[in-house]
């Protein structure tokens, strides 16, 4: 569905391609995974090649149903900043970050599955519905907000590789990024610490930070993001999903 991704696993090594263009290179177990973004049309032709021929299955991206969220009270330069010197702040934290998106490390960690990264927490926004920030129309929210109490321990959801850790954001507050192979990165935002660094590997439910209310947030919430390359991912559908299928699971 819009929003989500599929794993699957061939010849090790095999180019994947997704309606014919390549995407991606299978791992060297043979996993691999292409994500979906929240406006992905539906067509999905999935094809892998390797030397002694290929194979190819055809999906169907369902649409995602996404609510209106309204959010009122936010200082005006977490809407619509117009200082300079925030701009060019701005601007330089987008450059660093973009970094930490680009990272491509050379593994499939993706493969065991994710478990949530906070386990205390209720959902108090979902993935994907449109923004409105003190009465004005923004892009769609691209996480999924868990709520819980400042201090509240965020583990990796999978093992990976940190690809970016900063504090003091002016939007996201403590940002972590994991890279979990192949271009799947996930994000931590609003963190009140940050207990990892750049560089860093980390095993599937070891301590990254804790729960914080920093950057652009109204209460204390973590916000959990996940991206394919440029395609933006509701992290909490990987919840589960283990050896390529989905697992029950609240």
């Amino acid at each position: 569905m819009q929003g989500g991704a599929i794993v699957g696993r061939t010849a090790p090594r095999a180019a994947v391609l997704l309606n014919g263009a390549p995407i991606t290179q299978a791992s060297a177990d043979g996993w691999f995974v292409i994500g979906f973004d929240r406006d992905a049309p539906p067509p999905a032709l999935i094809t892998v090649e390797t030397a002694d021929g290929s194979a190819s299955h055809q999906a169907t991206i369902a649409p995602g149903t996404f609510d209106i969220q309204r959010i009122d009270g936010l200082a005006d330069d977490q809407v619509s900043p117009s200082d300079p010197a925030l701009l060019a702040r701005i601007a330089a934290e987008g450059a660093r970050k973009s970094v930490g998106f680009a990272s491509r490390i050379d593994g499939d960690f993706f493969r065991t599955g994710f478990i949530w990264p906070v386990q205390a927490k209720r959902r108090s926004s979902s993935f994907g519905g449109q923004r409105i920030l003190n009465g004005q129309p923004k892009r769609p929210h691209y996480g999924v907000d868990l709520a819980a109490p400042v201090g509240t321990p965020v583990v990796a959801p999978a093992a990976g590789v940190v690809s970016f850790a900063e504090t003091g954001l002016h939007f996201e507050g403590g940002l972590v990024l994991i890279d979990h192979g192949q271009g799947l990165i996930t994000a931590y935002l609003h963190l009140s610490r940050i207990d990892v660094a750049a560089g860093q590997a980390v095993a599937q439910g070891q301590r990254i930070g804790a729960v914080g209310q920093e950057g652009r947030a109204t209460g204390p919430h973590l916000c959990w993001r996940m991206k394919w390359r440029d395609q933006n991912l509701d992290p909490s559908l990987m919840v589960g999903l283990v050896g390529g299928a989905p697992q029950p699971h609240a």
